[in-house]
């Protein structure tokens, strides 16, 4: 298992950067038609659940899915099986590949084009250029996002669970599940965390050694590379990117979820389980904003080595994959406080733990470009520094409060794992239900939570997109 973890981990980080930086340089830099669609289009399958795209997958390429239906008049009864490696590859490097892109196109944003047209002045040619100058700025870039694809891949547990791949993970799961004595589970949890460390690790020392080059900060806007008779062929290279990561996924749920109506699947469950994930997304979303303010403003005002620590132990819990982190609590509860464990409020309370760092960083920059300066006005005026900061402050970081929120409320409707382990018994989110009925092979059921669970994801990030691009 450890083997065949890091085979997956290796295979989707290469995955990530063949597919990653080719679709950063071809929306940053050539005459590409519908530059800004395809990278808003490129951006979004991070948005969407691996295990949602995993089950698309099974029920349009698996042996009986919508692809054999439709090459059944030709003779096709059966198609080969989606699982496996392969399978979990293409649906981890698919969820995952915008991390490269997204880190690409800043650097390459931030890149001054003068050391790459120096180069085209000594003669070299346009590939040899980006070889010798362009590629080797990316390495921090690329191996950042690379490493966030390889972390998300070792931690993964719902697509490579309906995809039937024996990763560290979903072994830790069936061994928690299958045996009284958990013992095992915790040492392939410590496994898991181990591989982790080293991996990032070496990650950090790899980008320790790599060259950085300045950019200018007046800076013209690079000339773009006229692609010709490579038009076509970058626009079909887009096109199956998009196709694979998105509209299938997309496509296929929708499919599955009219069958089902047709049917008659009841949507009252849907209904049922929105609500569950709506109630424990809102409640751990505000208790991850209410703790983050405290250590943002720590980290922001009031620097330490005591501040730095707290502000590292927060993210520590956040780094560890989630199936860690559920056992952890699971451990926790039963031998320290056994009336806390299945119940809603552990739940709440890890998901606002373990989620807070998406919503300090934000708070925490909102903090640093304000400064001290709006208390000392409101202290100044008599108010008291409670008061200054909650009728001051506050208003200012409210972008940023809503933005955590967002953020956190959307993992927390996304997430699995600690919803298996740590949800009351008879709680049911949107995740535990596609993942229930997606294994069991009842697509049509699966459907409808996963159609809900997409709008939601893709809603967000447009929302996050657009009110990102208003505080621009």
């Amino acid at each position: 298992m450890v083997v065949s973890s890091l085979a997956l981990a290796l295979l989707v980080g290469v995955g990530t950067v063949a597919v990653g930086v080719p679709v950063a340089w071809l929306t940053t830099r050539t005459d590409l038609p519908g530059r800004r669609a395809w990278a808003v289009l490129t951006a979004i399958p991070l948005a969407l659940p691996s295990y949602v795209v995993g089950f698309a997958f099974l029920a349009f390429f698996g042996p009986r899915g919508t692809l054999q239906g439709l090459l059944a008049p030709l003779g096709v009864e059966r198609l080969p099986s989606i699982g496996g490696l392969f399978g979990a590859t293409l649906v981890l490097t698919l969820v995952t590949f915008p991390y490269v892109t997204l880190a690409a196109r800043a650097a390459l944003l931030r890149l001054d084009p003068s050391v790459e047209e120096s180069a085209r002045l000594l003669g070299d040619r346009r590939m040899t250029v980006f070889r010798r100058v362009t590629l080797p700025v990316l390495v921090p870039a690329v191996a950042a996002g690379a490493l966030l694809a390889v972390l998300y891949a070792l931690s993964d547990f719902g697509a490579v669970s309906l995809l039937q791949f024996d990763s560290l993970s979903r072994a830790i799961y069936l061994q928690y599940g299958a045996s009284f004595d958990r013992s095992l589970a915790a040492v392939l949890a410590l496994v898991l965390v181990a591989m982790t460390l080293v991996i990032t690790f070496g990650e950090g020392r790899l980008r320790s050694r790599a060259g950085v080059y300045a950019a200018s900060p007046r800076r013209r806007p690079p000339s773009l590379v006229r692609l010709g008779r490579w038009r076509w062929p970058s626009l079909s290279f887009l096109a199956i990117v998009v196709g694979l990561a998105l509209a299938i996924p997309v496509g296929t749920v929708g499919w599955w979820l009219v069958r089902g109506l047709a049917q008659g699947e009841p949507l009252r469950l849907v209904v049922d389980v929105a609500a569950d994930s709506f109630v424990v997304g809102t409640a751990a979303a505000v208790l991850a904003v209410a703790l983050a303010i405290p250590v943002a403003l720590l980290a922001a005002r009031h620097r330490s080595r005591l501040t730095s620590a707290v502000e590292t132990s927060a993210y520590a819990g956040y780094a560890l994959p989630g199936i860690v982190v559920a056992l952890a609590m699971v451990f926790l509860a039963t031998r320290t406080v056994p009336a806390l464990y299945q119940t809603l409020a552990l739940l709440v309370l890890v998901y606002g733990v373990r989620f807070m760092p998406q919503a300090i960083g934000g708070v925490r920059a909102s903090l640093g470009t304000a400064g001290p300066r709006l208390e000392e006005a409101g202290r100044v005026l008599g108010d008291g520094p409670v008061r200054a900061f909650t009728s001051l402050t506050i208003p200012y970081l409210r972008p940023a409060l809503v933005s955590g929120a967002a953020l956190v409320f959307l993992t927390v409707v996304k997430e699995l794992p600690l919803a298996l382990l740590l949800a009351p018994i008879g709680f049911d989110t949107l995740a535990t239900e596609i993942w229930d009925a997606a294994s069991s092979g009842f697509y049509a059921r699966a459907a409808g939570p996963a159609a809900l669970l997409l709008v939601i994801s893709i809603g967000t990030v447009a929302l996050l997109l657009r009110a990102d691009e208003r505080d621009r």
